[in-house]
Formats: structure tokens, sequence, C-alpha cells
């Protein structure tokens, strides 16, 4: 099975030219050997790597919190290139939605947010009273760069396993969503975008399957219904994963690009990804160089001499900042006002100003 697996992994990057490969749920494969599957994996990706002259990528899903696995294997680690961050998505959702449901109960607070923009993990070897246990390990800070964690408001599975599918664009302000988007484009990490996330498509990503069993169908749709009703959710807003209907559903639509409010969302994304790309303090990937400090519904990262301030409250605040602001580069909302001492933000608003 090791050798069918890494076979498998090796086809597709040396024959289908593929860049790069996601390894889905890691957690779930566990390995007794002295040498983990993963780690051998990264090892024989390494060698095709120096054949064919062109970075190859492994990315993993883990559920672990262990830096591990992003460890090179100099320093006793797997060698993976990257993992997702699931506590970057817990954490910026349930401080902008309000929702502390599952496995978002510890999550939501600006402090765990803070956590997560310094050090990676929230949890790193913490309580985590979903699992009821302590979680994770922390990350070396000073050896460890944030490129190596994927993180993301939204992708497939913490949209599609949702009840009825529905984006985080269907329950946000505009004016939250644009501070979402600017907190994640300007983290240490790498960022992910869903598909039509860039323009806060209005259509759903629902549960969708072909069984030809229909009772495999049958088991599928039943068993999501219950697992839902389990949190709170109505058995009939649960769509049927068989039915067309649902596949249809979440097809996007590209014509809403010609709408206003979708417009300036994909050219709010557009600017923060050229900003990104143009400030090298955006794209430093030292997690030791990140200082973020917090206060009622606002927050300050600071990035080198680019700082980036959020304010998530209902009203205008005005905010102190450390140092004087010499240049507004980005604000997601009109009546940004620069003070001696501090910026003053409109409600549910952000921006990124040049020290």
């Amino acid at each position: 099975m090791r050798r069918y697996i890494a076979d498998s992994v090796l086809t597709w990057l040396r024959d289908y030219h593929v860049d790069g490969l996601r390894l889905d749920a890691v957690h779930a494969m566990p390995d007794g050997r002295a040498v983990h599957w993963l780690e051998e994996v990264a090892t024989e990706v390494a060698a095709l790597s120096t054949h064919l002259g062109r970075p190859l990528s492994l990315i993993a899903e883990s559920d672990l919190n262990d830096p591990r696995l992003i460890t090179p294997r100099e320093a006793g680690g797997y060698g993976l290139h990257a993992q997702w961050n699931d506590d970057a998505h817990h954490a910026l959702h349930t401080l902008l939605t309000g929702e502390r449901q599952g496995y978002y109960g510890d999550f939501g607070s600006l402090e765990c947010l803070t956590d997560v923009l310094t050090g990676g993990f929230f949890h790193a070897g913490t309580w985590s009273s979903f699992r009821g246990r302590s979680h994770g390990r922390p990350v070396d800070r000073q050896r460890t760069p944030g490129h190596r964690f994927v993180a993301y408001l939204q992708n497939h599975d913490q949209i599609g396993n949702r009840a009825t599918g529905d984006r985080i664009s269907a329950t946000l302000s505009p004016g939250l969503l644009r501070v979402g988007a600017t907190l994640l484009m300007t983290a240490p990490f790498t960022p992910m975008l869903f598909m039509g996330e860039e323009w806060a498509a209005a259509t759903p990503w629902q549960f969708f399957t072909s069984h030809p069993e229909p009772e495999l169908a049958a088991a599928v749709a039943t068993g999501r219904r219950r697992e839902f009703a389990d949190h709170g959710w109505a058995t009939d807003d649960v769509p049927d994963p068989q039915d067309p209907q649902t596949f249809l559903r979440s097809r996007l639509d590209w014509a809403e690009l010609d709408k206003p409010e979708h417009r300036e969302t994909y050219d709010l994304y557009r600017r923060l990804i050229a900003l990104r790309r143009s400030r090298a303090d955006l794209s430093d990937p030292r997690l030791d160089r990140v200082d973020v400090r917090n206060g009622d519904r606002f927050l300050v990262m600071r990035r080198g001499d680019t700082l980036v301030v959020a304010n998530l409250a209902g009203r205008a605040q005005r905010i102190n900042l450390p140092g004087v602001v010499r240049r507004v580069l980005l604000a997601t909302s009109e009546g940004v006002t620069v003070m001696r001492d501090g910026i003053e933000l409109p409600p549910e608003s952000a921006a990124i100003v040049a020290l």
C-alpha cells in the first residue's frame, strides 16, 4: 500500500505534469513505522523535483496541529511543503460571523486571532473543548516560515459541510466581508481563495453526489440529515445530494461579475493581491516579526513598516497606532481619517497604511 501511494503521487507529478498535490486527511492514515509514509513520499518527491528541474509541492490536510509535518527532514520533520490551517479559518470565521457551534466553540475572540496570526496555531498544546483533551503542538516561530500554512476564509469543506452549503458572503455584511478579505490577504500565511470568493459569489456550494446504487444514495442523504439535525439544523433545509438541482445550484454564475456589488469585491481582491506582491513586509513569512495588538472590536497587525488596522465594530473608532502614518495604501471604505497619533476608521472597515 505504501508503494501504491508513493507511485500514485509520482505519476501525477511526473506523467501528468502537476505542480503539487493536496494530501487529504493525513491524520486519518496512521503509520507505526520508524519512517512515516509522509516522510517517505516527501523524500521521493524531492528526488523527482531535482530530476525534473522544477519545484514540486506536497500540501497536507491535517487535523493534528503538528508542525512536524512541515518541518524539514534535516530537522527531524516529515518535509512537506505546507499544510492547511483550519485554526486560521476558525479564528476568522467565528470572529466575523459570531458562530460558536461544534468545533468553533473555543474560537471567536480577538485574542484567539492574535495567537493564530503570530503563532500559526491556536490549539498548540492547549485544551480543546470539542475534543475533550489538549491538542496540538507549538510552532517554532523563529524557524517555521508562515508560508507553510495555507489559510482561507472558505474552502470546499467549510462550505459544503454546512447544511445548505451557504458561503460566508450570504451571512456577512459587505463591510465585514471586506475586513475578512483584508486580514486574510495580509496575514503571514499563504492565502487560498475558494472559487467565486473573489467576487463574493451568491451561489451556494452544496454537497452533491451521483451514486448509481440507490441504497448508498439513500444512506448518504439520511446520514447527512441526521448529522445536521444533531447540530441544530432543520432536516428539511438539507438538500438531497442526488437531486440534479443540488448540483446545478452550486455552479458559479459568471454574470455576477457584471453587477456592481460583486465587481467591487473582485476589485478589492485584485488590489490586495497587488499590494501583497509589491510590499515586501506583507510577503515576509517570519512569524516572529508579526506583532498584533487588539482592543474593543479592533485589531492592529504590524508587518515591518506596514500596519493593517481592522475595525469590526458597528461604529466608527479612533485607534492609536505605533508610529506616524505616511500614506494610506488601501482602505475598504471611504471616510478614513489619519491623525498624528492614530487613525479613525468607519464602521466595519479596514485600512493598510505605511509608516
